[in-house]
């Protein structure tokens, strides 16, 4: 049986995370949320999965398929607004291409078109409300602050007509920040990425491993020694070599760090949703001696 409640978080979904009768619960959301529910929870011995928060990295070395690297890249960061837990924030492209490659990017970036979403020609909607577009653009101003440049975007966009009331913001593209810094570290969730350049391996493994998360990367070489090297040292949960959010459902899905605990997709799900049970039957005849 399947039965949808709706409600907001705070009060429905607080209620049936504290309610004994729920044996085991499946969260998809914010990494504070996912927090909330794992304190309430544990006491309760009741089975987690949390697929939570993403700061991924995008990882192009000089050697991978250009075209499709860049076409992928304003994909990954620009995809729904940004709003997928999975979308590359974080673009890394080695030193011997990075000009290149930012100059490539913004071009592809500038001919995304803002409008209404049922418009098929359209690329950019809307974000989910004006407290997420408030707290969107409130990161574009940390990253000034910060020391970054703003080389596209970076405002509100206001539409006329049906969709004037729409939270519509700019897909932005920020450069000269620190790793360290706070927009390059939490999570936005919105139409905004960071481009930032690495030297070798060892840096960019130890730029990509920075983030407190670890949900997904997007590693792009043909070289695929090196991106089994780098794809055992990166902390995620999900790599994909030379492609973004193919996903098949019976392969696993999940995070490490503050990105989740546990793992959804294939056998994971039905070992997750069901309870082994042990049973043990003696079949021999014999006759049970008298003590």
């Amino acid at each position: 049986m399947l039965n949808i409640v709706h409600g907001y978080g705070h009060k429905v979904g607080a209620a049936i995370t504290s309610h004994p009768k729920t044996k085991a619960i499946s969260f998809t959301g914010s990494t504070r949320t996912g927090g909330e529910i794992a304190r309430v929870a544990a006491p309760m011995f009741k089975k987690l999965s949390l697929e939570m928060g993403g700061k991924n990295p995008f990882i192009v070395f000089a050697d991978a398929n250009y075209n499709r690297a860049v076409k992928t890249a304003v994909r990954a960061a620009f995809s729904n607004q940004g709003q997928i837990c999975l979308c590359g924030s974080r673009m890394y492209i080695e030193e011997r291409i990075y000009e290149t490659f930012l100059k490539d990017f913004l071009r592809e970036v500038r001919k995304l078109k803002i409008g209404n979403p049922l418009d098929p020609t359209t690329s950019i909607g809307a974000v989910v409300s004006a407290e997420h577009r408030d707290k969107i653009l409130s990161y574009i101003e940390l990253a000034k602050e910060e020391g970054g440049e703003i080389l596209s975007g970076g405002k509100p966009r206001h539409l006329e007509g049906e969709n004037s009331g729409g939270y519509f913001i700019e897909p932005t593209v920020i450069v000269g920040l620190e790793n360290s810094c706070r927009t390059n570290q939490e999570e936005i969730f919105g139409p905004v990425v960071t481009v930032q350049s690495f030297r070798d391996i060892d840096e960019i493994v130890n730029m990509a491993n920075e983030s407190k998360y670890g949900l997904s990367a997007s590693l792009w070489t043909e070289n695929l020694t090196l991106a089994h090297r780098i794809a055992n040292r990166i902390e995620t949960g999900i790599i994909w070599i030379n492609t973004w959010m193919l996903r098949d459902l019976r392969t696993y899905f999940g995070g490490v760090k503050h990105s989740g605990i546990g793992r959804e997709g294939g056998f994971e799900a039905l070992k997750f949703f069901t309870e082994p049970k042990n049973i043990c039957i003696n079949l021999e005849k014999s006759e049970v001696p008298d003590i």
